[in-house]
């Protein structure tokens, strides 16, 4: 390609070189004293912080020593160049006007939150300063710059709340599109303070609903669902979410209930009939069609209309199938327990998830609502909060788990950048997604349903139901019904009052029918 200032030839000669540190033939970034460096291996080496093998200070090590190759600060490394920011004074990588990335950042973050009048908006001072803040500004930056030229980018819906363009509610923000990025948006808003905290899951649920319904093509069919929805499952939604928190698995059976309602709508439709006309021969021959999850998806929908008189109360839905999944062996569970213990090429993350779902027979959907402070350590003994009493954690667990917390993921960005969270998410206050822990366990050998049937058969091999119930977080009831299961009985423990659990409750003695 050819250059107005200059030939190619010219070009390859002034602007590329041999890189120093990779060495590749690249753009040159600028001359170190070890030679020619390009902007990748500039740029992380600049971003290196610690303490100066030389000097003894904290500050950015971009300098190789001669001798030993470790990593030193500009001036033990001679550098004739500083990276100190113009006007904070922080020494790191350095972009226009010899700015910071924080300042950069702050920069660009004032522009677009400006309401006019050169300030920014006072309502969203909270989400400015929580931008702000974030461990690695250059996460934000690169936020900002994310499909910068397609409608619908951060930029531009930054921009227009400044401006006070789009209003600071939920409604508003169920209505944007790409939902995704107006998702994170919004829960950044919520992190902040700015918006009300809502379950992102029933938020989920609603931002769904009105595109569902605008493609139904029947209006009757349109009003049948929006009546289920609104007086059946979004009020089970909230409920749930005021209660505890919506899970992913319940988000997506609520939105499976309205799309099979539909669906059976639309092939009532087909004979000829409606939901008002819709005799037990209909019932039967959908159920003979259709698999069990369709069947279970829709078994909400044709009690509400019976309960409602959409159809006849004479209706009879067929009795539901209810299987359970086949146990690890227990040599399977202690394999699987030994490989997350000694395999360091597996995500720190997946295997402290693992080991309590093998060890203590917790669903992920508890184990992402554990906090660091669930974690007790007192110097001598690590406990794990899961129920009370708080349940002990054996030395070669603990040292992993200590070590994890000391360095968990996805905590270097605004989004959860004082997180409480013991595995937190890349959402703004969110936890990690139990549906995506599930599928990454099950890709390393760790099936998750049958790893706690496992552990939980284990557990009560060796303690008392009400015992296990209290300290694992189990309805007594549950315990119970597995020690039956598994062929216990009371007579195996040893002697003493085991009909008391420590938090005071007093079980029923199993007994065969």
């Amino acid at each position: 390609m050819s250059r107005p200032y200059a030939t190619d030839e010219q070009y390859e000669r002034w602007y590329m070189a041999e890189c120093c540190r990779c060495g590749r033939r690249r753009h040159k970034a600028g001359t170190w004293p070890d030679g020619y460096v390009c902007r990748t291996c500039s740029d992380r080496a600049v971003r290196q912080r610690g303490t100066c093998p030389g000097c003894g200070q904290d500050r950015a090590l971009p300098g190789l020593h001669p001798v030993d190759g470790s990593a030193i600060c500009t001036t033990c490394a001679g550098f004739s160049q500083t990276f100190d920011c113009s006007r904070c004074g922080f020494e790191g990588k350095l972009l226009g006007g010899r700015l910071c990335e924080r300042c950069t950042l702050t920069d660009r973050l004032t522009a677009l939150l400006d309401d006019g009048t050169g300030r920014v908006r006072p309502a969203l001072t909270p989400l400015f300063n929580l931008l702000v803040a974030m461990d690695k500004p250059r996460s934000g930056l690169a936020w900002l710059e994310m499909r910068r030229n397609q409608p619908g980018n951060a930029s531009e819906m930054l921009r227009r709340l400044g401006l006070g363009q789009l209003p600071l509610t939920h409604d508003a923000f169920h209505e944007l599109q790409p939902w995704r990025a107006a998702a994170h948006l919004e829960e950044l808003l919520m992190a902040s303070g700015v918006l009300p905290a809502v379950d992102k899951y029933l938020c989920s649920f609603d931002r769904w609903l009105p595109g569902h319904l605008a493609g139904i093509s029947d209006p009757e069919h349109t009003k049948t669902i929006k009546l289920f929805a609104a007086w059946h499952v979004l009020p089970r939604l909230r409920a749930r979410a005021d209660r505890s928190h919506i899970t992913p698995s319940v988000r997506r059976f609520a939105a499976e209930q309205i799309k099979h309602a539909t669906t059976f709508l639309q092939w009532l439709g087909a004979r000829n009939r409606t939901l008002a006309s819709c005799g037990q021969s209909d019932i039967d021959a959908w159920y003979v069609e259709n698999n069990e999850h369709s069947r279970t998806c829709l078994r909400a929908f044709l009690s509400w209309a019976m309960q409602s008189r959409q159809c006849r109360r004479s209706l009879s839905i067929p009795v539901m199938n209810v299987s359970r999944r086949a146990a690890l062996s227990e040599n399977e569970r202690l394999d699987a327990l030994g490989r997350l213990l000694t395999d360091t090429d597996t995500p720190m993350r997946l295997r402290v998830a693992g080991v309590i779902v093998l060890l203590y027979a917790q669903p992920l959907t508890r184990i992402v609502q554990l906090t660091v402070d669930d974690v007790l350590n007192d110097g001598d003994a690590t406990l794990l909060r899961l129920g009370e009493p708080a349940s002990p954690v054996p030395a070669p667990v603990t040292s992993l788990l200590l070590e994890y917390i000391a360095d968990r993921d996805n905590m270097n960005t605004a989004t959860n950048q004082a997180s409480r969270w013991l595995f937190p998410g890349r959402r703004a206050g969110q936890p990690a997604r139990p549906d995506h822990l599930s599928a990454l366990l099950g890709e390393i050998g760790v099936p998750v349903a049958a790893a706690r049937g496992a552990a939980i058969r284990q557990q009560l091999l060796e303690l008392p139901a009400p015992v296990v119930a209290d300290a694992l977080g189990y309805h007594d009831k549950t315990t119970s019904r597995l020690l039956k299961e598994t062929g216990g009985t009371w007579s195996r423990y040893a002697a003493g009052d085991h009909l008391q659990s420590p938090s005071g409750w007093t079980p029923q003695r199993v007994t065969d029918s």
